[in-house]
């Protein structure tokens, strides 16, 4: 994760504020605090992507990567705001998501970040044996 975001970062410094002290982050500024939640979301779609837990569909481009790390984002902002008990100011939730999608541009567009990214969780090619398979209930026979 160091080499996306280090620990010293604004994401990284978010992530570990909101996640310290969960129940009570909210309390300590007069209104919802879109930096420190976008900063945490962008964290946390980056720690989300890496462990690959719930990637059913491999993104095979850039486009399609920052489409998975947004979504993961957007899921994270979503459950702080479930959880806090301050209100969003008109246009909170936009500024949040735009503020987390920036985050993601910029790590993916650092170095090789997104290359590396698309080859994490790229399937290997499966070897065939070659031979014949009959289906049930079927003079049909498949060669794989």
């Amino acid at each position: 994760m160091d080499r996306f975001l280090a620990p010293n970062t604004s994401e990284a410094l978010a992530h570990t504020h909101l996640t310290e002290n969960w129940f009570t982050w909210d309390q300590d500024h007069p209104s919802f605090n879109e930096t420190l939640v976008a900063g945490c979301a962008s964290y946390q779609a980056f720690t989300r992507y890496l462990s690959g837990s719930d990637l059913f569909i491999v993104p095979r481009s850039r486009r399609e990567l920052e489409g998975v790390l947004r979504r993961y984002a957007y899921d994270s902002i979503h459950n702080a705001i479930a959880v806090s008990r301050q209100t969003l100011q008109r246009g909170g939730y936009s500024r949040t998501c735009s503020l987390a999608e920036k985050s993601i541009r910029d790590v993916l567009n650092t170095n090789d970040n997104a290359t590396v990214l698309l080859n994490l969780h790229v399937p290997q090619p499966e070897t065939f044996s070659g031979t014949d398979v009959s289906l049930p209930n079927s003079n049909t026979r498949i060669r794989t």
